[in-house]
This record gives structure tokens, sequence and C-alpha cells, in this order.
């Protein structure tokens, strides 16, 4: 058995504003701004029905805010003016802007509320972004 801790790593938290397209593996804290139900739909799943919720939440801190798409049980904690860490977070295009999700991979959890205001003018999802494909000569 290896020795405590030798494995884990300490999580490196990084503010909204430093998100990339195209990056994963991010630690945040953030403020839930809002939340708004887009999706909620059974599919049947084998034998049992599988309910499939999805939420698009503006979160962000004192740095900025980014819309994060919250996925089933993510849903219900995803409330207005709760404080969670996101842990493991990927970067998600779409339409050519950034969502920030967290899949199987990686957690949503609350924690304690945070002290700051969120910087609501910066909002990261507004920014649309092209790929451009690069050719090596």
């Amino acid at each position: 058995m290896a020795a405590p801790n030798s494995s884990l790593r300490k999580p490196v938290f990084i503010k909204v504003d430093q998100l990339r397209p195209g990056t994963a593996g991010h630690t945040l804290t953030v403020k839930v701004v809002s939340s708004k139900l887009v999706l909620q739909k059974a599919r049947p799943d084998g034998n049992q029905v599988r309910h499939v919720r999805i939420a698009e939440c503006i979160v962000g801190d004192d740095t900025g805010v980014i819309v994060f798409t919250a996925r089933n049980e993510q849903v219900d904690l995803m409330k207005e003016g709760v404080t969670v860490v996101l842990r493991n977070a990927k970067i998600d295009m779409f339409k050519g802007s950034m969502r920030l999700a967290v899949d199987k991979w990686g957690r949503v959890e609350v924690t304690d509320p945070a002290n700051y205001v969120v910087k609501e003018d910066n909002n990261l999802s507004l920014v649309e972004y092209e790929l451009v494909n690069v050719v090596d000569e």
C-alpha cells in the first residue's frame, strides 16, 4: 500500500477568467448566479426509464462568469446563491462559445458561502471563438 497522500495531488484552484477553450481538469469555486432547467425528459434504458435533466446555470467568481451545464443530480445542487466547488471541470464548446461542464469523472460539491461579489459584466460564454486549423509547412 502506498504512503498516505503520496498519490493524491493537491487541487490547484483557478479563477473563471483563466478558463480557455479545449481545456479540462479544472478545479474552481464558484457562486451560482442563476439556474434554468432547459431539458427534462424520460429515456427508456433497458427495463427502467431514465430521467434526463439539463440546466444551464450562470456561475462565477470575482473575475467573471460562465455558463455551466448541469446534468441530472447536478441540477439539484445548482441553486441560486449557493457556492459550489467544481472538481475536474472541462470546457465544452457550444456554437462557438465556452461552456463549463463536469462529467462522470468530476464532482460538484456544495461548500461554504464565498465572500466575494460575482463580476457579472465579464461573461466568458459571450465571447465567440472560431476554430482555425493551422497547417505546418
